[in-house]
């Protein structure tokens, strides 16, 4: 009995088994995609991993014939529709208008946290512990002072030269002083060391908000002002753009707290522009202040660090809170844009423009209400009632009232893209630092469609047709006096050669009527 039942028991185990496996594979088969190329009439199956995700290199395998080497390659321009990269670090649901740092909502660590706290949350993983936190803050602010060569080299820059070019530069020259940070002197494996590679993280932290404060003091003719560690990040910051000769100088609290959140708000966004950037720079495992430095030139275009400043000159336009329903139509019929609205991930509110406007209200019982304000207020208020905005998912971004706080602070247009690089200097590191991390770290190569033309042979110049293009060639004001002096002495020369030509014939006339 005992043994038919060990029996039973074995028989039922084994459908069981059985009945499981054939339910893995059936829920295997669900997660893969099914293509059929009707070239070949061949059909693939291709796996979905992670619910959503198809590895291009799958269609490598679908060869039309024996001399196909490449099969089908994807074509997406601007990586509209294409994942890059693995990350733990920023999560994104544009549907419902999340944001989470490491798993932490935004608008938490917006109302809890600090700026460096979540830099270490970004970069490491976890939110620190005090002791953790202190070692932290003390590494940095201790690595904000920059070489003297460097603040000479700032002082070379044209008085008007704008303050994100002087980032940009600085930020690549930073790198020259560390020779043993550069992988192209000290090694390609130097950053599998811990420690080297939270040394950049000081340094870059550390300094870049310095050189940020001397290119503004810079376009204002001030002497620049050396950082001090008795003090916060963003107190620090505004202590080096403001101190005067006071020897106690602190900056207001309530500002400083509010341009921390603003830090927190622009620290990381999953895989922007600049930070596509870090990451594909950083991919040829070049040092981290040259990546540092191309992401923030990927920042500085009016497309991404710049476009804040689209939405103050907007408002501008607008003027007055009564010409919004005129500007609206506008936009309907496509004779301006709006600015500030719509985002390419967000298709509902961006969490952060929810915050920044109550840091708005905050810093406007400080500094002053701008009279954009206003026209800010009644262009949000009209657009989310009109169907034809809401349709198309065109809600307010984070940049709809970044310009105007930081117009309200008294930052300058130029500032605006500077504001934006330095919190976001610490996204950049924690993308770096997790690529760096990676076992299966390969050096960016996407591939292109090529569209120009087949085999030619070369032509000598004197039997080409006019087919090129002609290059046009721009002159300055400056250039005038010299044009009309070059023209006139070609002129000049051409006189002269027929005036020498008409006497060379009249001598060979005079030869052959004596001959």
């Amino acid at each position: 009995m005992s043994q038919q039942g060990y029996n039973n028991g074995l028989l039922l185990s084994g459908a069981t088994t059985t009945t499981s496996k054939d339910e893995n594979q059936e829920e295997k088969k669900k997660n893969t995609l099914t293509i059929t190329d009707n070239r070949t009439g061949k059909t693939f199956e291709i796996p979905i991993e992670d619910g959503s995700f198809v590895n291009s290199s799958h269609f490598k395998q679908m060869l039309i014939n024996e001399n196909d080497k490449s099969g089908i390659m994807c074509f997406d321009p601007s990586l509209m529709n294409t994942a890059v990269a693995e990350s733990k670090i920023t999560f994104i649901d544009g549907e419902k208008g999340e944001l989470r740092y490491r798993g932490y909502d935004i608008e938490e660590l917006a109302e809890k946290s600090s700026f460096l706290e979540v830099a270490y949350l970004l970069i490491y993983g976890e939110l620190p512990t005090q002791s953790q936190f202190q070692d932290w803050n003390s590494k940095i602010m201790t690595h904000t002072f920059i070489h003297e060569n460097l603040v000479s080299m700032l002082k070379t820059f044209r008085y008007d030269a704008h303050p994100m070019g002087i980032l940009v530069s600085s930020i690549s020259a930073l790198g020259t002083f560390y020779s043993e940070a550069n992988p192209a002197l000290a090694g390609t494996d130097i950053y599998k060391d811990e420690n080297i590679r939270n040394k950049q993280i000081f340094r870059l932290l550390g300094k870049v908000p310095t050189i940020a404060a001397c290119a503004y003091r810079h376009r204002i003719g001030r002497p620049y002002n050396n950082p001090v560690n008795h003090l916060s990040y963003t107190e620090n910051f505004l202590y080096m753009l403001d101190r005067l000769s006071e020897p106690n100088y602190k900056p207001h609290p309530r500002l400083a707290r509010a341009l921390d959140v603003l830090f927190i708000l622009h620290a990381d966004h999953e895989l922007n522009c600049s930070t596509a950037t870090m990451r594909h720079v950083g991919s040829s495992l070049v040092d981290p202040y040259t990546a540092v430095s191309a992401s923030a030139a990927a920042l500085y275009g009016p497309l991404h660090g710049g476009a804040n400043e689209g939405v103050l000159n907007m408002l501008l336009q607008i003027g007055k809170p009564e010409n919004v329903d005129k500007f609206l139509e506008d936009v309907k019929n496509k004779k301006c844009k709006l600015m500030g609205f719509g985002h390419r991930v967000y298709k509902n509110y961006d969490p952060r423009a929810k915050i920044l406007k109550k840091v708005a209200e905050e810093v406007f019982q400080l500094c002053g209400k701008s009279h954009l304000w206003a026209v800010a207020v009644e262009l949000e208020k009209k657009a989310l009632q009109d169907n034809y905005f809401v349709s198309r998912r065109l809600f307010p971004n984070i940049d709809y009232y970044t310009g105007l706080i930081y117009q309200a602070m008294g930052f300058p247009v130029d500032m605006f893209p500077v504001l934006f690089t330095i919190p976001r200097v610490c996204g950049w590191l924690a993308h770096w630092r997790e690529m760096i991390l990676d076992p299966n770290l390969k050096i960016f190569r996407p591939r292109q469609k090529y569209t120009g033309s087949d085999l030619r042979t070369y032509v000598p110049m004197e039997q080409r047709e006019p087919e090129s293009p002609y290059i046009n060639v721009y002159y300055s004001s400056h250039s005038v006096r010299r044009l009309l002096t070059e023209e006139y002495w070609e002129k000049q020369k051409g006189d002269e050669f027929d005036i020498e030509f008409e006497k060379q014939a009249s001598r060979i006339n005079n030869l052959e009527i004596n001959d």
